[in-house]
């Protein structure tokens, strides 16, 4: 009897236990963290949501996309993003890279294929076509090209839009953003913020 008394109050002991860390941590701070984030962050928490005209706003109707998301798009007056293994294409609900080692073929003959294709869009050499142009980023989902990338479908994007080649270099350097902190990764360009300025200027 004494050993079933036992087991009852060490499981009630436990039960209280998981039902506090449960109220605490999987109701309360997630409450807690949303909160803040809506008040010292709304534009991040909701988003990083952006117009048509550049602008923020935390309503979907009236955003042009998400800073953060890449979008697809082979418009000749707008700069491309890098390919996307997501879906059919930075789709959300199915993001992933293709997984694929760098020894396999189906992946040499991809990339293959895509340096041609850009190098024959944008008038390059296929050995100037940077690597972000033909490779698919790890979530499929990556809103950035390298300034290589960028630099490449400056005359494209120019002549589309009866801009100076000059003019449409200087929105690429104004929306180029360094490395994270100073240290990580490489330089980048947001492509729907490029695109943004790009339709700005052309009008």
């Amino acid at each position: 009897m004494n050993d079933i008394y036992a087991l009852l109050r060490h499981s009630w002991a436990g039960l209280r236990v998981l039902i506090a860390a449960t109220l605490l941590l999987g109701l309360g701070y997630p409450l807690l963290v949303t909160g803040v984030a809506q008040v010292a962050f709304p534009w991040q928490a909701n988003g990083s949501l952006v117009t048509a005209d550049g602008g923020r706003t935390t309503d979907p109707a009236e955003a042009a996309g998400s800073a953060l998301l890449g979008q697809v798009s082979d418009d000749a007056a707008l700069f491309h993003p890098r390919p996307s293994a997501a879906g059919d294409g930075y789709d959300t609900m199915s993001t992933y890279g293709s997984n694929l080692g760098p020894e396999e073929p189906a992946l040499i003959d991809a990339i293959k294929e895509r340096k041609a294709e850009v190098a024959a869009r944008e008038g390059v050499a296929p050995e100037e076509v940077p690597a972000d142009a033909v490779t698919a980023s790890a979530s499929g989902l990556d809103p950035h090209i390298s300034p290589e990338y960028a630099a490449i479908q400056v005359a494209r994007v120019a002549k589309a839009n009866g801009l100076s080649e000059a003019k449409v270099r200087a929105l690429v350097e104004e929306n180029t953003e360094g490395r994270t902190l100073g240290v990580l990764g490489d330089a980048h360009v947001n492509v729907l913020l490029l695109n943004i300025a790009v339709k700005q200027a052309a009008h």
